[in-house]
C-alpha cells in the first residue's frame, strides 16, 4: 500500500509553508540576507523538546526570508516538494507578524508567496491557496492590523486567517475582534487551538471568534459532549500526527495518537504534516505511517483523503471535481 498512498491525490489543510522550508534554502537565505545560524547545519537545528523549543527555532528560519524573491522562491520550492508526493490542492499558513514588525510590506509578502505559488502550479498542477496566520505572541492589535491590512489589500490568494503560535497563556477571546473583522470581509477563519490548551479554549475559539476549523484540536477528546457536537455539525479538525510526536512531544509513539478515536468517534479529521521540511516529513509519509500504526486499509486512506476535500475552504463545484478525481484515481490505484 506504500505506493498507493503515495500516488493517490490528496489535500493538506494544515501546512506552514515556512515550516517547509528546504534546509539548503535556509542556508542559502541565511548567506544572503546576512543572518547568522547557531550551526552550520541546518538540519542540527531541527530539534525540539517542546513546542516553545520548536517555536524558537522556527522563528529564526522566518528570519531568512527578507525580499519578495524569497517569499517566492518558498512557496515555489513548498509546492513542488508536497507535489512529489501527491498533494493536488493545499491551504498554506503563513505568518507575516515578524516580518511586519520588522519594516516588511504585507502586500509584498503576499506578492512573493502569490508568484511563487503560480509557477509551481503552472508546472506540477498542484493549486495552493493561503492562510494569514495571527501570531499570538504579537497580541490582539497586530493580529487586528494584520485583519485590516487585508482588506485593504483583497489578495485573491488570502482565502481566509488563522491563529498560531504559543498556546500557554494566551486567552483566544482576546482576538475577538480580529475575527469578527475578518468575517465581515468575508474571509474564513480557522485557530490552531488544544495542542497545549484545554477543550474549553477550543469551545472559545469557535463560539467566540467564529472559527470553522481547529488546527490540531488534541484535547477535544478530553470534553465528550463537544466532540459529539464537532462530530453532528462536522466540524473539521486538522490533525497532524507526526507533528504532534516530533514538535510537541504530545505522545511517546504515533500508535498512542488519539487519531484513531477521533476518527471512531465521527470527527471530520484530516491528515497533515504542518511543518514538514522542520520534521523531515511529507505527506505521503504522513499517510503511510498512520495506516501502518493503526491498521487502516487503502479504503480508509481514501476516505480521510475524501475528508479532505470536505474541511477545505473551495467552492462547492470546485469540492465536487476534486472528489470525483480523488475518487477516480483511487478506482485506477485498486486496480493495479
Amino acid at each position: 500500500m506504500i505506493d498507493v498512498l503515495e500516488l493517490l491525490p490528496k489535500v493538506e489543510l494544515h501546512c506552514h509553508v515556512e515550516g517547509a522550508m528546504r534546509p539548503e534554502t535556509v542556508g542559502e537565505l541565511a548567506r544572503a540576507n546576512g543572518v547568522g545560524l547557531p550551526v552550520g547545519d541546518v538540519t542540527e537545528l531541527y530539534r525540539y523538546g517542546s513546542l516553545d523549543e520548536f517555536l524558537s527555532v522556527f522563528w529564526l528560519v522566518q528570519s531568512v526570508l527578507v525580499t519578495r524573491g524569497d517569499w517566492a522562491r518558498l512557496a515555489y520550492e513548498s509546492v513542488v516538494d508536497a507535489a512529489g508526493h501527491g498533494r493536488v490542492y493545499a491551504e498554506l499558513f503563513f505568518t507575516p507578524a515578524r516580518h511586519l514588525a520588522a519594516g516588511q510590506r504585507l502586500a509584498d509578502i503576499v506578492a512573493g508567496l502569490t508568484e511563487g505559488l503560480e509557477a509551481a502550479e503552472a508546472e506540477t498542477g498542484s493549486r495552493a491557496m493561503l492562510i494569514a496566520d495571527i501570531d499570538r505572541a504579537y497580541g490582539p492589535a497586530a493580529g487586528l492590523q494584520l485583519v485590516t491590512e487585508l482588506g485593504e489589500l483583497q489578495p485573491e490568494r488570502v482565502l481566509g486567517i488563522g491563529m498560531d503560535s504559543t498556546e500557554l497563556g494566551v486567552d483566544p477571546a482576546s482576538f475577538r475582534e480580529a475575527y469578527a473583522l475578518a468575517a465581515r470581509l468575508g474571509l474564513r477563519r480557522t485557530g490552531h487551538q488544544g495542542e497545549n490548551s484545554p477543550a474549553s479554549a477550543i469551545a472559545t475559539v469557535v463560539d467566540v471568534l467564529g472559527a470553522e476549523r481547529i488546527d490540531h484540536g488534541l484535547s477535544l477528546m478530553e470534553d465528550a459532549e463537544l466532540v459529539r457536537r464537532f462530530a453532528g455539525e462536522r466540524i473539521p479538525l486538522t490533525v497532524c500526527p507526526n507533528s504532534n510526536i516530533r514538535i510537541a512531544n504530545a505522545f511517546p509513539s504515533l500508535e498512542l495518537h488519539p487519531y484513531p478515536a477521533m476518527r471512531k468517534a465521527g470527527l471530520l479529521a484530516t491528515l497533515n504534516t504542518d511543518d514538514p521540511a522542520m520534521t523531515d516529513l511529507d505527506l505521503g509519509y504522513e499517510y503511510r505511517s498512520v495506516a501502518e500504526a493503526f491498521g487502516y486499509t487503502f479504503d480508509d486512506m481514501v476516505a480521510i483523503a475524501l475528508d479532505g476535500v470536505e474541511a477545505s475552504w473551495l467552492d462547492d463545484s470546485d469540492k465536487a471535481a476534486l472528489r470525483r478525481r480523488v475518487q477516480d484515481e483511487a478506482d485506477t490505484l485498486r486496480q493495479g
